[in-house]
């Protein structure tokens, strides 16, 4: 058998790991999308097809190899200052914590909960570190994904990735590259040092050192999920949102159905009581 081409029946043993393993359901327009980032692998083990690819996953041979399939299957796209509304809020929100004399006394801490590559939880420490300065703040970015995380702990991008960084975050907060890494940036490093990337699997229990926050990014994630499991990711998150906090999902994104624990103060823009 060929191993680019996956049949049905192995496409849809996939949509069960992956919802399984991560929540996440797989529509069957996604199917080339599977057999392509898969196809390497059955290189790898050199392996004839993907049914048997799915048995090496299964058997526990090769426990490290779940979480390569984990990361090839979960689709990470983003990128710095997207939705910019809700970064103009993040402003108003850290100056007027930053102005509060009993709120200032607190750290202000932001969790980027599907954070990808790291351009959101970035962007969000840019926002902090300009309004609030260089104490009592944190952000978090998480994801499911061992592969992104890495990138994200980088912080290194290329150039055409930064056009939606405003110009003078830019270059307060980027280094941009010379010589070989001419067309790229670097994220500073002492902003760097101020984002904590730790894995999370949304779909299981939250981990206890998380904490608590005073806004919850979880933007364009739950396009993902079936409706029960959205209502499962979004309860378990928004337990860890402060009350009085806020709560940004994505643009094409509802609460509706969904959950009753934040009201709604825009598209896409929640506030919890």
């Amino acid at each position: 058998m060929s191993t680019n081409i996956i049949t049905d029946k192995e496409f849809s043993q996939f949509q069960r790991f992956i919802y399984d393993a991560a929540g996440i359901t797989l529509s069957s327009a996604k199917k080339a999308m599977v057999g392509g980032r898969l196809a390497k692998r059955l290189k790898q083990y050199e392996l004839a097809s993907y049914g048997e690819y799915f048995h090496l996953l299964t058997s526990g041979e090769a426990p490290a190899e779940l979480q390569v399939a984990v990361d090839l299957l979960t689709t990470n796209e983003t990128y710095f200052f997207r939705e910019s509304k809700h970064f103009d809020l993040l402003r108003d929100l850290a100056t007027a914590a930053h102005n509060d004399p009993i709120a200032s006394r607190k750290s202000f801490r932001v969790w980027s909960a599907a954070s990808s590559t790291g351009e959101e939880a970035y962007s969000i420490a840019m926002v902090l570190a300009d309004r609030i300065g260089s104490d009592r703040w944190e952000v978090v970015g998480s994801d499911i994904s061992m592969r992104v995380l890495q990138q994200a702990r980088l912080g290194h991008y290329p150039l055409e990735r930064t056009r939606h960084i405003p110009p003078a975050y830019l270059k307060q907060f980027c280094l941009k590259g010379i010589d070989v890494q001419q067309g790229s940036v670097l994220v500073e490093r002492s902003l760097r040092n101020r984002v904590q990337f730790m894995q999370v699997n949304l779909n299981a229990s939250l981990p206890t050192q998380l904490g608590v926050f005073d806004v919850i990014f979880l933007r364009n994630v739950m396009i993902y999920f079936n409706g029960d499991t959205k209502r499962q990711v979004v309860a378990r998150v928004l337990s860890l949102l402060k009350p009085g906090g806020h709560f940004f999902i994505g643009h094409s994104e509802t609460l509706n159905d969904v959950s009753d624990a934040v009201q709604g103060l825009a598209p896409s823009i929640y506030r919890k009581s």
